[in-house]
């Protein structure tokens, strides 16, 4: 289940339930009960213990800080999209130069980690939306990709959700999202296919619907 507070965030102005049971991170109620600096002293101790059971000499000089660090890097950093509180202000304006075709932007850079093994999945996120009347900075798409890219994913439920969230800011059903992405779960580990990428798609309202606003949007990030 979710954490209560992310629902809250969630269900604002937004009567699509379905969205958070169908597309959302699984999070428990108390998720956010305690503080980050609490989790980050937990996280720590039980790093510590792996590491250990790992047989490693915890009282080596290049080793003894690392449970800390990474307990830190876990919560402030490749794990921040899972608090709410971390989700970017995005400040949308009125379209009042009445553009009216798509806004790509494309290569993004993703930086992820796989919920199966918790190893990294990097590659690049294109992203498009038609506008209904509000715009976004520029930069805010990136801030968007990059908030629901830390978090424990698959990529397919992180393409879903940047989609659903633009879709959500922007009041517009005219969305898409194609990210182009290696896993190294696969890469490094398992059947260690260094050339494989793994590609997902979100197409919405126009783009999915209309075949020649779909295939200028294909033409505009390079893919035929």
């Amino acid at each position: 289940m979710m954490g209560e507070e992310y629902k809250k965030f969630l269900e604002k102005d937004n009567k699509d339930t379905n969205f958070l049971e169908n597309h959302e991170t699984p999070l428990r109620d108390d998720a956010f009960l305690i503080s980050d600096e609490k989790k980050i002293d937990k996280i720590e101790k039980h790093f510590f213990h792996i590491m250990e059971i790992l047989g490693l000499d915890m009282n080596d000089d290049s080793l003894r800080s690392t449970p800390k660090r990474v307990a830190k890097m876990f919560i402030k950093e490749i794990f921040s999209g899972l608090n709410p509180k971390n989700h970017p202000h995005l400040s949308t304006f009125e379209n009042k130069y009445k553009y009216n075709q798509m806004l790509i932007e494309k290569n993004i850079i993703v930086y992820s980690t796989c919920e199966h093994h918790f190893l990294p999945i990097v590659g690049k996120a294109h992203v498009g939306y038609i506008s209904n009347g509000k715009v976004v900075g520029l930069s805010k798409i990136n801030r968007i990709v990059n908030f629901y890219a830390k978090r424990p994913q698959v990529q397919e439920r992180l393409t879903m959700q940047i989609v659903k969230s633009l879709q959500k800011i922007l009041d517009t059903k005219d969305v898409a999202c194609i990210i182009d992405a290696k896993h190294l779960c696969v890469n490094s580990r398992g059947i260690r296919d260094i050339d494989t990428r793994t590609i997902t798609t979100e197409l919405v309202g126009a783009f999915k619907k209309d075949s020649e606003i779909r295939r200028e949007f294909f033409h505009y990030i390079g893919r035929s």
